[in-house]
């Protein structure tokens, strides 16, 4: 059982980090966040409650000028405060807003946060058991080689979570009678209200390129319709 200790160790470890980050994450929220009360989305988030035969889908707002929006380990869905403004100055619609919630519903529904836990303590045995080849042949770059590694392999791991939870919410804005348009749209604009510009190569990054993002759920929409 001993010879298993150097192996078993960092999956322990990386839960517990896990753990403690997602209890961080929950005292965050919970200090800087209310439920959302916005009339200009309530007749959709009606519309995704009857797709999805519950009473009604609960959002909350955190207090954060950037534009995001985010699935909660514990499950519950945020805007920013920053998206929530672009909404009231008009510049994205309730429907668009709605697409944005319907994504993050599909990170909840296909428990992405409970699988990236399990992701991330295979990640770390893997990383300890190359740390252990790679340092014997690469000593001193050799766990420089696998964190680079281990970043690729998040990241690629993190953008096939976005394409789910984009199919997920293109069929739930079908399902709703929304339509998958404001899902397009809402991404047509993010690039630019994000600030992001999208540069680098998509293998590097944790969100699938925008355009790439656009053909699938232009593909999906086409085969649900």
């Amino acid at each position: 059982m001993l010879r298993f200790l150097p192996f078993i160790l960092p999956i322990i470890y990386a839960l517990v980090m896990w753990q403690f980050s997602a209890i961080r994450t929950r005292k965050h929220l919970d200090a800087n966040s209310v439920e959302l009360v916005e009339p200009r989305l309530e007749p959709a988030l009606r519309k995704l409650a009857s797709a999805l035969d519950v009473r009604r889908v609960k959002v909350f707002m955190l207090d954060d000028p950037t534009i995001n929006g985010l699935a909660a380990p514990d499950g519950r869905i945020f805007i920013t405060r920053g998206f929530l403004e672009k909404l009231r100055s008009g510049v994205v619609t309730a429907d668009e807003l709605t697409s944005v919630i319907a994504h993050e519903l599909g990170h909840v529904a296909l428990g992405h946060s409970r699988r990236r836990m399990v992701d991330f303590g295979g990640q770390s045995l893997l990383a300890s058991l190359l740390s252990g080849i790679l340092g014997r042949f690469l000593p001193g770059i050799g766990r420089y080689l696998v964190s680079g590694l281990m970043s690729l392999l998040s990241a690629k791991l993190s953008r096939s979570d976005e394409y789910e939870a984009d199919a997920y919410a293109t069929a739930l804005l079908i399902k709703a009678g929304i339509g998958a348009e404001p899902q397009l749209t809402m991404f047509q604009k993010l690039d630019k209200l994000s600030g992001k510009s999208g540069a680098g190569p998509s293998w590097l990054l944790s969100h699938p390129a925008t355009p790439d993002r656009i053909a699938a759920i232009e593909k999906n929409a086409r085969n649900w319709a």
